[in-house]
């Protein structure tokens, strides 16, 4: 699929399976996967969507869903060395989706040989779509991103808010919004400098990290570059070398 038509294909997705649910899901809509992790019927329904869209567009491509890989965690399997794969989280920031609040999105990102390759993040209430390809840089609605420049400390780095508690040097601390589909972009455009994690799930950070990475930005977890597969306790994500070394050496996952 190309770059236009995979975007197409999320906007739609959203709009007739999300959207109409916001602010009007019913109680038995909204589920407790376990403690503190909730999914709605829209999660659902748009994964599947995409899934089979994506399935039937590129046959023989792994497609790995946030929802379908708590089902079934094998499916993450291999990712790291995948001929070629889809990853896709629904709603990103279910919690503020079932909230009723504007801060969430749809991601979906392309694997090829173990690489991310292309990503796309839709935040459908805030109209703002941002794509980014592998070494062809990065697009909000159409239009480059330039890259980022780099500051001097003290640096802004939203982190879980857990996190947020820690003394810093260098680095003002604040909560993220709770969707990485909100934070990243804002990264990326250079409203803040960084950002920290403790989940390193992929429908949460591939589509992200990419378009940070294409923008210039340094992403690593545990000091180690970050990709498709990667784990660890803590992704560090900066505008720069040192901002990702600051998050790394001052904050304790």
């Amino acid at each position: 699929m190309d770059t236009d038509a995979v975007a197409d294909l999320v906007k739609d997705v959203c709009a007739r399976v999300i959207l109409p649910r916001f602010r009007t899901l019913a109680d038995h809509e909204v589920i407790f996967k376990r403690p503190g992790d909730v999914v709605t019927v829209a999660d659902r329904e748009a994964e599947a969507e995409l899934t089979a869209a994506l399935a039937a567009a590129t046959p023989g491509a792994r497609v790995v869903g946030e929802e379908a890989a708590f089902a079934d965690p094998r499916l993450v399997d291999g990712l790291a060395t995948a001929e070629h794969a889809w990853v896709i989280d629904p709603v990103d920031g279910t919690r503020n989706f079932a909230a009723g609040k504007v801060d969430f999105g749809v991601m979906v990102a392309e694997v090829r040989g173990g690489v991310t390759v292309r990503g796309w993040i839709w935040q459908p209430l805030h109209d703002a779509l941002h794509v980014a390809e592998r070494g062809a840089g990065a697009t909000r609605n159409g239009t480059p991103l330039p890259r980022l420049a780099a500051t001097e400390a003290p640096w802004e780095v939203a982190v879980w808010p857990r996190l947020a508690r820690q003394r810093a040097r260098g680095l003002r601390l604040r909560p993220t919004r709770g969707s990485c589909a909100i934070d990243y972009p804002a990264l990326a455009r250079g409203e803040l400098d960084g950002l920290a994690y403790r989940s390193v799930h992929p429908w949460d950070h591939l589509a992200g990290t990419l378009l940070v990475a294409e923008v210039g930005g340094t992403v690593r977890v545990d000091g180690r570059p970050y990709g498709p597969g990667g784990y660890g306790r803590m992704l560090s994500v900066g505008r720069s070398d040192a901002v990702v070394d600051a998050i790394a050496g001052e904050l304790d996952p």
